[in-house]
């Protein structure tokens, strides 16, 4: 080996000499002591039987003592075993030979296809986009399903939540956008879900083609700090993109589970808990990532869907509450629709875009409100057509909106494979709203 790639190699491995000593552990934390560290320092922790090396966090300090949460499980560790503070800093390897590939939080490929080579780091937490930094979203972003394309219209930069209870279809309408949006680049960050999940929502909901797309994965078997720092490392990912000039979509399933990632961090360390038992931490972290997301004056643009598990359906959940003052706008998937057979199932009366009215010409927004109107006549006298109870020629509108009650709910259905350019779905919703009632 030449001695000068050697001398880069020995200088890039940059190891204190220094060490501290684990005093005591638990199941979800490490206390150690002997070394002088900060809030958020990445420490390498090994065993002095084993030889077996984990990484863990500074995520408390008292006085000479510091406690680490460790990013994998502490298994085979004891008093007495060293730990050594790693100078590197919490800084991923990013690149464009991340695309088509699956990866864990630390960037390393667990898809089977040989290792990934990219020279530059990435600091996985950032601050956000400086408010007036911000560019105006002003163009719209399609992604491909009709009733979002048409109804809740979507701006370049847009950060959105949709909202569903389980089994409902999040994982299916995610599929649709990611397949169907225009977006070059796609960042997919799979957090606290199932790992067959992960298999099946590439085969399935993407058909098994990742071009252009990078999956970060944390499943609900990786430790509390792996599925929180998945999130943020996925988000690094796609800023690294952003800063290049292009146009990202980013997709993160599910907010939930990494809200509840923070929770066991949170109490472990003995933070006080409130609502359903989240700590205040959970909450301040929801906008340090999802702030991150939007458009960049000079630079690109991260369009985000953050997926978000409504427990009982009730939309008054802590995390889904937070999260919707922060997005700029929610889709609600609804169960009563699934139900009834329409999908993907989204409640369009319950969900609202805040950018739409900026980006959509005239026309289209006189067609998405008599929509919106016709559908809220259909559903507030649903009882009384039901019992035939109510007289034709009554209401001159309501009888247009039984007409057109089928057209309607067919244009809000849409098959899980196929894709509808934003053309398209204008074009039907002009022509189904111009109809003339007969």
């Amino acid at each position: 080996m030449p001695f000068s790639s050697l001398k880069e190699r020995i200088s890039s491995q940059k190891h204190s000499v220094a060490f501290g000593e684990i005093v005591k552990i638990n199941a979800t934390v490490v206390t150690a002591t002997g070394l002088k560290v900060s809030i958020s320092d990445m420490v390498k922790i090994i065993s002095n039987d084993t030889h077996h090396e984990t990484y863990g966090m500074v995520t408390e300090i008292d006085g000479s003592t510091f406690f680490i949460t460790p990013f994998s499980f502490v298994e085979g560790f004891c008093s007495g075993d060293r730990v050594f503070l790693d100078q590197t800093g919490l800084n991923i390897p990013v690149g464009h030979s991340l695309l088509g590939r699956v990866v864990d939080p630390f960037m390393r490929p667990i898809d089977g296809k040989g290792a990934i080579n990219n020279s530059k780091l990435c600091p996985i937490i950032k601050t956000p986009i400086a408010a007036m930094k911000r560019g105006m979203i002003d163009e719209v972003f399609s992604v491909g399903v009709k009733s979002i394309d048409g109804l809740l219209t979507c701006g370049k930069g847009q950060k959105l939540g949709i909202f569903a209870g389980s089994g409902v279809g999040k994982s299916t309408l995610m599929g649709m956008i990611v397949r169907g949006s225009n977006a070059p680049i796609k960042v997919v960050a799979l957090i606290g879900e199932r790992g067959r999940e992960v298999p099946e929502f590439i085969e399935k909901n993407l058909g098994g083609n990742l071009e252009n797309t990078v999956i970060v994965v944390a499943t609900s078997d990786d430790s509390p700090l792996m599925r929180k720092y998945g999130a943020f490392a996925a988000m690094s990912v796609a800023e690294y993109f952003k800063d290049k000039g292009q146009d990202v979509l980013f997709i993160m399933d599910s907010v939930t589970r990494f809200a509840m990632a923070q929770r066991e961090i949170g109490l472990a360390l003995g933070e006080p808990p409130t609502s359903k038992g989240y700590p205040p931490s959970s909450l301040t972290l929801l906008p340090q990532l999802m702030e991150r997301a939007g458009k960049e004056l000079g630079k690109g643009s991260i369009t985000a869907f953050f997926t978000v598990l409504i427990e009982g359906d009730d939309m008054s959940d802590p995390i889904a509450d937070q999260s919707r003052s922060i997005l700029d706008g929610h889709i609600v998937l609804s169960r009563e629709m699934t139900d009834f057979g329409i999908y993907p199932p989204v409640h369009i009366l319950n969900s609202a875009s805040r950018v739409m009215n900026d980006i959509i010409s005239v026309d289209h927004f006189r067609a998405a409100i008599k929509f919106r109107r016709l559908y809220t006549l259909l559903k507030e006298n649903e009882m009384l057509l039901r019992i035939g109870a109510y007289v034709k020629g009554t209401d001159p509108e309501l009888d247009e909106a039984i007409n057109k009650k089928e057209a309607m709910e067919k244009f809000l259905s849409q098959g899980a494979m196929f894709e509808v350019k934003f053309e398209e779905a204008l074009s039907e919703l002009l022509e189904l709203m111009a109809e003339s009632s007969s």
